[in-house]
This record gives structure tokens, sequence and C-alpha cells, in this order.
């Protein structure tokens, strides 16, 4: 599937995501592998324990790689040049495995660059739980392809 052209992203649009995940742990192992990140809250099961929360989490980043992962196929999938930016990231509560993650993305904002080759666009985007409870949230900004038949626009 080809994702959006810069023209197609509407601000104020939300985009539902069909697809999601169930986070194991050994999604959350290899991703602490792969990024040499061994805090013991997110690997070690005695001291996760002995936390507030009683159990190992799945590792921030994870999650929030995952959510950008679920959201190209109906955003970015074949028309983004580059991911500028990710902003305002916060998980307001933790991801465990077992979890099952979805995700929305709201247009926020969209400009064509300066020599009017290209768009800029500002997507914000929510990872939730299986529960609907939002566990990740972030703006990401992208440059965007135009269509190849596109005329700037004069907005």
């Amino acid at each position: 599937m080809v994702g959006l052209y810069y023209e197609d992203f509407t601000i104020g649009d939300t985009i539902t995501h069909d697809k999601r995940r169930t986070i194991t742990e050994g999604d959350n192992q290899r991703f602490c592998d792969m990024t040499m990140n061994q805090q013991p809250l997110h690997l070690d099961r005695e001291f996760a324990a002995d936390t507030e929360f009683g159990e190992r989490l799945v590792n921030g980043l994870y999650t929030m790689s995952l959510a950008v992962g679920l959201t190209i196929p109906e955003t970015t999938d074949g028309t983004i040049v580059a991911n500028l930016s990710y902003d305002d990231v916060s998980h307001p509560e933790p991801v465990f495995h077992g979890d099952t993650i979805s995700a929305t993305t709201t247009v926020l904002d969209k400009r064509e660059t300066s020599d009017g080759e290209r768009g800029i666009v500002e997507m914000g985007v929510e990872a939730t739980n299986q529960d609907g409870t939002v566990v990740c949230k972030f703006t990401r900004t992208i440059l965007s392809l135009k269509r190849p038949d596109s005329e700037s626009e004069t907005s």
C-alpha cells in the first residue's frame, strides 16, 4: 500500500490504524539487546518485582518505535523523504509483556518547503493498549513527497 503524499494530508484528520501488535517478552528482550539498554526494570524479573509496578516494563523506546511502525502503511509508506523529528514524547502509563498496542494519527499541521518541491507534515501519534489506555504519545514531523503531477499550493 502506498502512503499519503503531502497533498493527501488534511489538518485535523485522524487515522485509526488497522494493524496492532501484542508485545512479547522476547520482543522486549531483543529490543533491549539490540540497543544495549540493560535497564533491570526491563529485563530482571526479581528487580522489577520489588518496584511499584511489580513486574518488568516494556522498554518505552520500543513502544514508541512500534507505534511509528503501526502508522506507516496509512501515512508514509513509500512517500516519505525523511523523519525530521519526534517531539513531546510521553509515556503516561506503563506497558507490560502481553499488552496489545494500537495507534492513531492526527494531522496537526502541514506546509510546503520553501522551494515548493516537498512538504512538511506534523502528526500527533497516540499508542493505546488493549484496554484503550494511552501508553505513549508524541509528535512526529516528516518531510513528505508531493504527488509527481502536483502544483505548488498557494495557501
